[in-house]
């Protein structure tokens, strides 16, 4: 049975005041990361003339810092009070070198992911998502634009290539727009957060979900620092949470 999504009507909009503050800081990785390796997409010969590096995504990481750490508010009163503005711009998932690009990012509920196919080959769209509806739908090379939208806050909803199995992303779908993922620099920063006490979470596909506590004063800027290292490795069917409280 799927389930109940949450009344949003009788909330009020957020306005913002001015008085917003910010969170940022950067993930860390302790320990020897796992080495990246080579991915043979020698199946499909349109795959190989786009790719100079094929090496494996899940774990990234330069210089002690981990990126693709999807960082987030997943709860809070602020929350739970008010709803907030869908974002009119869409968010863009790109099939580049057969690879998808981002590999992880956010949207908001509601909002319209727009899928794109730069390469020559055809590939076949599928997200396995838990709350929201599952779909399955090809896209040839120069066809037009995959538009969706993900109507119930999830975190994270796989998408997968059934063309070529390497093809792995993941989206954050939330009711709200604070949350962010760590680049190259494993560097993160969400602005725009109303004064509160909110909890913060940072899940990565490989090492699980961690959380901190936080509390946002009017005009405050915070940093919040993670680290993960190899031993928190998880099966991806489980939820590893180690509780964090970093706050500087």
């Amino acid at each position: 049975m799927r389930p109940r999504i949450e009344a949003q009507d009788d909330k009020e909009i957020y306005t913002p005041t001015g008085q917003e503050g910010s969170v940022s800081g950067v993930i860390h990785f302790k320990g020897t990361p796992p080495r990246r390796h080579k991915i043979d997409m020698g199946a499909d010969p349109n795959c190989n003339p786009n790719n100079r590096t094929r090496l494996t995504e899940d774990v990234v990481v330069r210089n002690g810092r981990l990126a693709n750490v999807f960082v987030y508010v997943k709860s809070g009163e602020v929350i739970d009070r008010y709803r907030f503005q869908v974002s009119t711009s869409e968010a863009v998932l790109d099939q580049k070198g057969c690879r998808f690009v981002p590999r992880v990012f956010g949207m908001q509920t509601g909002q319209i992911l727009k899928i794109l196919n730069s390469d020559l080959a055809t590939h076949n769209l599928h997200p396995y998502p838990r709350n929201n509806p599952e779909w399955n739908q090809s896209q040839p090379q120069g066809g037009e634009p995959i538009e969706k939208r993900f109507m119930r806050p999830e975190v994270m909803i796989p998408i997968k290539c059934n063309q070529h199995p390497w093809m792995k992303a993941f989206v954050g779908t939330l009711s709200h727009s604070f949350f962010a993922v760590s680049d190259r620099e494993g560097a993160f920063s969400i602005s725009g957060l109303p004064p509160g006490d909110y909890k913060i979470a940072v899940w990565h596909e490989v090492y699980g979900e961690q959380l901190a506590e936080i509390i946002i004063g009017p005009g405050e800027s915070k940093t919040l620092d993670f680290t993960f290292n190899p031993k928190m490795a998880y099966a991806p069917t489980s939820l590893k949470v180690e509780p964090v409280f970093a706050l500087h």
